[in-house]
């Protein structure tokens, strides 16, 4: 998928763990779990929103474009 979620890197720059996160944006931690290793496929806006309102960061610092090497997207 060419649109990666950095979550793994912000939390680690913020000391914060997966399950004081999923805690504190109101999420499942398997849902959060989901997120963090990129294998969600989308992402509310109002999750985008806590995610950004807790690690105090801006939705560029969570998303990145990467284009597949294989021709697609």
């Amino acid at each position: 998928m060419p649109i990666k979620l950095n979550l793994d890197r912000v939390m680690l720059e913020r000391q914060i763990s997966l399950t004081e996160l999923a805690d504190q944006v109101g999420i499942t931690l398997a849902n959060m779990s989901i997120l963090k290793t990129s294998k969600a496929k989308a992402i509310r806006f109002s999750t985008l929103e806590a995610l950004c309102r807790v690690l105090q960061c801006q939705p560029g610092e969570l998303l990145e474009f990467v284009p597949s090497g294989d021709g697609e997207g």
